[in-house]
């Protein structure tokens, strides 16, 4: 290992968005560690397994704009890679009559934003996607956003592939190194690890679950809740009105919510699909959680997804994964206002399909561009990160 004391800019956390980071700025020729206070690709996190949905249809036109520079900042990651990324899929956002997420700012939000939907019925979802006739979930009164660029991203694989890239770039990355405190000393940073303190120009903390054991220190706290969710396999023999350019990426945009995908990914996951309940998991200790699939959740789980396709499935398989949801499910893309070379990148549980575009936009900050208008929303001193934690404000 590299037993350097000294950088331009740390990395803390390596996940997706620390990784984006650190490769964003190696690209650029800065002077950058990473520390990652596990192995490289561990699964105590949030961007391990295979597919993460990609999209562009969100509830707020920042959102949606914000989707192109996503799509954008992966896109730039496949020709550093020479390797294709993202796979489209189509995608269908489905609104029961009494959906508890209301359609109308999915539709306003999209067209404010020029971005090509469709709003379709039921029979028109069922004709486009046959596996729906399958079962009852898609009834009558199911009306459904299409969209033509969601899709996947592959997460373990992508993070991966983040991780190789800096390092070719130049990046140093630290795997099995817990940092245990961010102290701003002189204008610098000092990162303080099991090894030894490492003084850094600037820092940026991805650190997700474990976020506000380094900021707490300095003085800010971020209202957010870690729960410990799971995504589940359902194998079938039956699978080719569920393989991709016959099947989407689906959201059941109700309460619960669930999401699923077409058949993705390799070995034993190729004849399964994928799906899970949004936000439906018991709130954690990110050092103390288990790993063992909630049964209640995948029955719940298991019981939608017969009612949505069909009885074809045969006994599920479950993995566990973590949810950062901060109190209003939006992002955290800020400097510290007191400490000014402290940044933090927050994806409040659905901002793996972001980011590359967190990469690039938090190496931005971090080397000294101003932030541009788009990020005030993701402030980490806005009101609606002080307020308590309710579920219903996650229902987005």
């Amino acid at each position: 290992m590299d037993e350097r004391r000294q950088f331009a800019v740390g990395v803390i956390g390596l996940g997706g968005l620390g990784s984006a980071t650190a490769y964003w700025l190696a690209r650029r020729g800065v002077d950058v560690v990473g520390f990652e206070q596990f192995e490289l690709g561990h699964v105590r996190g949030a961007s391990h397994d295979h597919s993460r949905i990609i999209r562009r249809s969100y509830h707020t036109t920042g959102y949606v704009e914000l989707t192109a520079g996503a799509y954008d900042a992966w896109e730039s990651i496949e020709r550093d890679a020479d390797e294709m990324l993202i796979t489209r899929t189509g995608g269908v956002d489905l609104f029961p009559a009494d959906a508890a997420i209301d359609p109308a700012p999915y539709r306003s939000s999209l067209d404010s934003a020029g971005v090509a939907y469709e709003w379709i019925d039921a029979a028109e979802i069922r004709r486009r996607w046959p596996a729906f006739d399958r079962g009852t979930v898609v009834g009558p009164d199911v009306m459904g956003i299409a969209s033509p660029d969601t899709g996947i991203v592959p997460a373990g694989h992508g993070t991966a592939t983040m991780q190789r890239l800096a390092a070719e770039h130049g990046a140093h990355l630290r795997p099995n190194s817990p940092v245990r405190a961010v102290r701003p000393v002189d204008g610098e940073v000092d990162v303080v690890t099991d090894a030894g303190v490492v003084r850094c120009g600037a820092v940026v903390i991805c650190a997700d679950a474990w976020t506000n054991r380094l900021i707490e220190p300095l003085g800010h706290r971020v209202s957010m809740a870690v729960t410990r969710e799971q995504v589940t396999y359902f194998p079938t023999d039956d699978l080719d009105d569920l393989r991709p350019g016959r099947f989407p990426v689906w959201i059941w945009m109700h309460d619960p919510s669930f999401y699923g995908f077409p058949t993705y990914g390799p070995g034993e996951v190729a004849d399964c699909t994928k799906a899970s309940e949004d936000c439906g998991g018991a709130e954690v200790d990110p050092d103390t959680r288990t790993f063992e699939p909630d049964p209640d959740m995948e029955r719940r789980l298991g019981r939608f997804m017969g009612d949505l396709l069909g009885d074809r499935f045969g006994a599920p398989r479950s993995t566990t994964c973590l949810y950062t949801l901060t109190a209003d499910r939006d992002f955290v893309v800020d400097r510290l206002p007191d400490h000014p070379n402290v940044c933090v990148g927050l994806g409040a549980a659905h901002g793996f399909k972001f980011a590359s575009w967190f990469g690039r936009t938090l190496a931005d900050l971090v080397t000294g561009h101003p932030a541009p208008p788009e990020l005030a929303p993701f402030a980490i001193d806005r009101p609606g990160l002080q307020r308590p934690i309710r579920r219903q404000d996650w229902l987005v």
